[in-house]
Order: structure tokens, then C-alpha cells, then sequence
């Protein structure tokens, strides 16, 4: 066994407990710290270890026709997401924010088949149909339900601008790979919300310790690690048999809500939570025409 292949299931641990920590750790740093203050400090952070990670292995730039795309996938996929977020998460649950964002994969098949011209077999359709009612299973089980504004509004939100992120950065990632892409991606959301970095620098430093430990956790593992990590899997395990990891991150985040904030889950929640990963599941495997087995 090869040392790559050896490492890899720990690699994998590490991205999935890395992303699935920050739907718990949000909620904890949002007791001190405004939502959008909370993503600028975060992302600063994250930025500063992208540059450093840039300027020592020091890939190509891209090309100057590349760098608009890459501003929005900063504003859309980190800035205008975390915004959603982190609103959001005020009045969400962990558990019930990751299975709404688990419906992104979805999103950007639906986006895909509106702006590209890919197709979805009926059973891509009736995938589709399972989770958004899936979605709205679980919204209507969260404060202010599935009224416009509401949390679980603004968290669904989030997964469509995580889709949209997904669909503009797949020509980038061809184009200059994965970690370098990404690097570029995390300095320019930062700059998106660098407006709000001074009100962060100002409550920081009279807020308490697990403030400052959930923010600098956001900030070097979620942000940093856990995409590192994503995409040293990706190029060794490919994109396809990769995504079908991510089905763990939310069964990870219920478990971690749990240690980390005692957070247990409503029916309600784990029942719309398995129509939407079942629809996902469904519409992936089944609903493109091309990928149908014959």
C-alpha cells in the first residue's frame, strides 16, 4: 500500500470533521460576535494562511480575464454565503443548518440543467421534488418557518450560493488546480468582507475566550484545513467518487452539535434530513441520463 493511499482515510476524517465543526462552532461564536464581523475575522484569518500557503509554493497567477471570476466566487461562495449563514444560524439549528446546506449538490444539478443545458431524467426530477420537500420539512420545524427572512430561509440561501460558488469555480480548478484555486478564491471573499473587519477588531478583544477560540477554530479548519484536505482527496480519489464522502458531513455535525453544544436534533429534523440526502441521492445516481446504468 502506498503511503498516499495510506493516509487518505485520514485525510478524509480530517476534511469532513473540519467543515462539519463549523455549524456548531458558528452558533457558539455568535453569542459574542455579530454574523457578518464573525465571517470578516474568519476569513481573515483563513486569507492569511492562503497567502502564506501561495507565496512559499508560489503556482502561476492567473490569467487577468480570470481574475472576475474569481472575485465572484469570493463574494458569492464565501462572502454573500456566510452572511447568509451566519444570519441564519441565529435562529437554526447545527444539525438542521447541514441538512439544508446537504441540498446544495441538488442545487447545482437544477442550476446546471437551467444555465448549461444538461438534463434530468424523471427520476432527477422526483429526486429533486423529494428534497425540497425534504427542505421545507425542516424549515417549518425552525423559528419563523418558511416565511421570506427567516433563518432557515437565509440558510437555504446559503446552499444555493454554495451551488452557484460550485458551478464558477469548476473552470478554475481546471485550469490552475485545486489548492491554488482555492488560495484565490479564500483571499478574494476576504477582501468582500473586509468592510467589516474593524467592527470584529473592535468586540474581539473584550470578548471572552471561547470567542476567540471558535473564531480562530473557523478560521484555520473549516476555511483552511478542511479545504486543503478536500482537495488533496479529490485529486487522489476524482471528483465523482469524492462527492459521495460528503453524504457523512451531516450524520458528523448532528454528532458534534451534540458534544459541542448538547444540540439534539427534533424528529421533525432527522426525518426532512433523510428525504433530502434520499432525493439527493437519487437525483445523483439516477438523474442524468448519461450516468444511468443500462
Amino acid at each position: 500500500m502506498s503511503t498516499v493511499a495510506r493516509f487518505l482515510p485520514l485525510i478524509v476524517i480530517v476534511a469532513i470533521l473540519s467543515w462539519a465543526s463549523a455549524y456548531p462552532v458558528v452558533r457558539i461564536a455568535l453569542h459574542d460576535l455579530p454574523p457578518v464581523p464573525l465571517a470578516a475575522a474568519r476569513y481573515a484569518i483563513a486569507a492569511m494562511l492562503a497567502g502564506g500557503w501561495l507565496a512559499w509554493v508560489r503556482p502561476p497567477l492567473p490569467a487577468r480575464d480570470d481574475w472576475l471570476r474569481i472575485l465572484a466566487c469570493g463574494a458569492i461562495g464565501i462572502a454573500l454565503y456566510n452572511i447568509l449563514f451566519n444570519t441564519g444560524e441565529m435562529t437554526v439549528s447545527a444539525g438542521a443548518a447541514s441538512l439544508l446546506i446537504s441540498a446544495m449538490p441538488l442545487i447545482a444539478a437544477l442550476i446546471a440543467v437551467a444555465v448549461m443545458g444538461e438534463r434530468l431524467s424523471a427520476w432527477g426530477w422526483a429526486g429533486s421534488l423529494c428534497s425540497f420537500a425534504g427542505v421545507v420539512l425542516i424549515a417549518g420545524g425552525q423559528v419563523g418557518g418558511v416565511s421570506l427572512g427567516s433563518g432557515a430561509t437565509l440558510v437555504f440561501g446559503a446552499a444555493i450560493c454554495g451551488a452557484l460558488y460550485t458551478t464558477l469555480q469548476k473552470r478554475l480548478v481546471l485550469r490552475y488546480g485545486a489548492m491554488p484555486t482555492i488560495c484565490y478564491i479564500l483571499i478574494a471573499g476576504a477582501v468582500c468582507l473586509s468592510p467589516w473587519l474593524p467592527q470584529a477588531l473592535k468586540v474581539l478583544p473584550d470578548a471572552p475566550v471561547r470567542c476567540w477560540l471558535a473564531v480562530l477554530e473557523l478560521g484555520i479548519f473549516p476555511a483552511a484545513i478542511g479545504y486543503a484536505a478536500w482537495a488533496f482527496v479529490i485529486g487522489h480519489m476524482g471528483a465523482a467518487r469524492g462527492a459521495g464522502l460528503l453524504y457523512l458531513l451531516p450524520p458528523a455535525t448532528l454528532v458534534l452539535a451534540f458534544i459541542l453544544t448538547g444540540e439534539i436534533p427534533s424528529q421533525r429534523t432527522l426525518l426532512g434530513g433523510a428525504i433530502v440526502m434520499a432525493g439527493v441521492v437519487v437525483t445523483n445516481t439516477y438523474g442524468h441520463p448519461r450516468r444511468q446504468v443500462m
